[in-house]
């Protein structure tokens, strides 16, 4: 996998303790109620959260459209680090690796999500979107759930 390829690094502070922020970003009972990057539906949720574990989520979005996208874990430091690769269905050649690193701050955490490998500007554009969409529903969820 070519990392030098266009990335995205979002970083975000979020008003609930790391352990929350890993059991919303590991735990697929947790993922069916807000993973995806808008308010359409997530329909499956699987995560076998270890080194050599695989995840599968599917989601629809509001247009209708479904993306069910896969990968393997990578590495896996609960609370801290969790790296897995992104693969599309049916597009091998496309696999890239995302990386959420959770660091406590006063009253929270701060998430840093990288995607890197992404094959060109335009997946770059449309992952930077889904994924900030994604993460302005993270705070929503733990939130609800305080």
């Amino acid at each position: 996998m070519n990392i030098s390829l266009p990335s995205v690094t979002i970083v975000r502070r979020i008003k609930a303790s790391p352990a929350r922020v890993w059991a919303a970003i590991t735990r697929p009972e947790q993922m069916l109620q807000w993973w995806g990057p808008d308010a359409g539906p997530t329909l499956k949720a699987e995560a076998d959260v270890r080194p050599g574990g695989r995840f599968s989520i599917l989601f629809r979005l509001l247009n209708g459209e479904e993306y069910n996208p896969t990968g393997v874990y990578q590495d896996v430091l609960p609370e801290q680090k969790l790296v897995f690769t992104w693969e599309w269905a049916g597009m091998p050649e496309r696999e890239s690796l995302v990386s959420f690193l959770l660091r406590p701050l006063d009253g929270g955490t701060e998430l840093t999500l990288i995607h890197e490998g992404l094959p060109d500007e335009e997946a770059r554009k449309s992952h930077e979107q889904g994924w900030s969409g994604l993460l302005d529903k993270l705070p929503i969820f733990l939130g609800e759930r305080q």
